[in-house]
């Protein structure tokens, strides 16, 4: 590779030739000599004069400064590798930019989460609220008057207390995660108005957030007391969403023929009994009414996402 291919300018002018003027809102007619976008045309997006970019472009200028280079960045709409290319071309380490958060789900992610039958699932955001759950998810907190911010239902819904079998470390495994999702997306406004409302009305919240506890959610404990089925015991494994800045995935498995697994085979098929949960397998008793599924089935691999 030529040695004038690793240059500032070389880079400059092979960014702005493969760029069409109509993807940056320019008025792409008439006749150009060459493909790409003009160098005046760059210059006014990049907010600096013609002469400063031309001289940068022919190499006569290579120490621009971090300001400068954030306007061509932006004017080019350079994101991620290609942003910290221009600043390590020019010697410059790009700042990190706090991408927007996502607010909805793709169709593809939706759809995968209702193909998942046997593994309550759900996506939320930083601030906690709940974007997309499938159905044996909102089985699972259907005690709940709603299923719409983690945050808001452990604090401000008094359901909490009797729903999570241990609701204090709950509540602080909670507060820490927000924590945790405030550092990187604090600025997200959804995210400043929770705090701000919770903060208001939960002293248990307010006491807990002044602590600045932080642990980002990964792979947890999670047990709940479910009215209609009883102890529900699951690892609750999280995931970054990619393509989605803010989303995390989250995903209930049990162990194969628990409770827990027969409990979500009742859940699924809307047959919940409490009295039918808590024997096992082996000896349960009929009632006359049998569930869908084979016992156990609901934490096999199949129907369900890869843990980590």
């Amino acid at each position: 590779m030529p040695a004038d291919d690793l240059t500032l300018a070389a880079y400059l002018r092979a960014v702005r030739g493969r760029l069409a003027p109509e993807s940056l809102g320019l008025p792409g007619g008439g006749v150009r000599r060459v493909p790409g976008l003009r160098r005046e045309e760059l210059a006014v997006l990049g907010g600096l004069s013609v002469d400063y970019y031309t001289r940068l472009e022919q190499g006569r200028e290579v120490s621009p400064g971090a300001a400068v280079l954030e306007g061509i960045a932006d004017g080019l709409e350079l994101e991620g590798d290609e942003r910290d290319h221009l600043f390590s071309l020019a010697g410059l380490v790009a700042s990190p930019r706090v991408p927007r958060v996502a607010t909805s789900v793709t169709p593809a992610l939706g759809q995968l989460l209702d193909s998942w039958s046997t593994h309550p699932a759900f996506v939320i955001d930083p601030a906690h609220e709940v974007l997309a759950a499938n159905a044996l998810a909102r089985a699972v907190y259907a005690p709940f008057e709603r299923f719409d911010n983690l945050v808001r239902m452990t604090f401000l819904d008094p359901t909490a207390r009797h729903f999570h079998a241990d609701w204090a470390r709950a509540a602080d495994a909670t507060v820490a995660s927000l924590r945790a999702a405030s550092a990187e997306f604090g600025s997200d406004p959804r995210l400043l108005r929770l705090v701000a409302e919770v903060n208001d009305a939960s002293p248990e919240f307010a006491e807990r957030w002044s602590t600045q506890r932080v642990q980002r959610k990964t792979t947890t404990a999670k047990r709940f007391e479910h009215g209609e089925v009883g102890r529900l015991e699951f690892d609750a494994h999280t995931f970054a969403v990619q393509g989605s800045p803010g989303l995390q995935l989250v995903v209930y498995g049990c162990e194969a023929g628990s409770a827990t697994a027969r409990a979500l085979i009742l859940l699924s098929t809307g047959t919940a009994s409490t009295s039918r949960i808590n024997e096992p397998a082996a000896t349960s008793k009929p009632t006359g009414r049998a569930p869908s599924a084979t016992d156990g089935s609901s934490a096999g691999p199949g129907g369900g996402p890869a843990t980590r």
